[in-house]
């Protein structure tokens, strides 16, 4: 497995490098956002694990970067930026989990493995296919369609879609969808999971009469064709 690891603090990067090679993982690094991206151009990669005080190019503008060029691979954003807003703009941006400095190399590795298992387990052969009704989610290429129409989703809409899907007729709490879309606790206050469900249903729910995204008052969301 070959990751990359973006990061201006170089005692960090030589920590990362040192602790990810002594357990066989291929490391890159660069000290700068723009190196950064030049190197993700130039060779494939695993995994990547970012900060976003970057040098050159932030880490939010570089991820975004990144995940236009390749949906697949996961990102770790590993930063100082701990509040919830600042964890929201990174999954916005496309990162798939975030850690926050001083973190445990063990729990790093934890979520690395955890990352690249699912993205192993996500590489599958063309046509694996998650449907209900009319609505059709690819996950070899990455394309939802209703009615044979192409949807359009950023990478936090696909990954949530995909949950409903893959818990249709089933009835997931925000608590659920956070942990699992967003891998944190939401704070009750805080709208995002209402937000981006109203943007699947702008999406997939709104041209089409048969309405697939449900409100269970008090409960939570469910995907039925009915």
């Amino acid at each position: 497995m070959h990751i990359l690891i973006v990061e201006d603090e170089k005692k960090i990067t030589e920590s990362l490098k040192k602790g990810l090679e002594e357990l066989h993982y291929e490391v890159s690094a660069a000290y700068d956002g723009r190196i950064g991206e030049k190197l993700f151009e130039q060779q494939p990669f695993d995994l990547v694990i970012l900060d976003i005080n970057l040098p050159g190019i932030n880490g939010l503008e570089l991820c975004n970067r990144i995940r236009q060029k390749n949906k697949a691979v996961p990102i770790l954003m590993l930063t100082t930026f701990g509040s919830v807003e600042d964890k929201l703009e990174g999954f916005d941006a496309g990162a798939d989990d975030y850690m926050v400095k001083p973190f445990s190399f063990a729990e790093l590795m934890a979520r690395v493995r955890v990352l690249l298992k699912r993205n192993a387990q996500e590489t599958l052969p063309q046509g694996n296919l998650l449907s209900i009704a009319d609505l059709e989610m690819n996950l070899a290429t990455k394309q939802v369609t209703r009615d044979g129409k192409t949807i359009m989703l950023t990478a936090k809409e696909f990954q949530l879609l995909e949950y409903l899907l893959r818990n249709k007729k089933r009835v997931v709490s925000r608590g659920d969808i956070g942990e699992r879309v967003w891998n944190i606790d939401f704070d009750t206050n805080t709208n995002t999971i209402e937000v981006y469900i109203n943007y699947l249903r702008k999406k997939i729910d709104r041209d089409f009469p048969v309405k697939l995204i449900h409100t269970q008052i008090g409960f939570g969301y469910i995907l039925k064709d009915g």
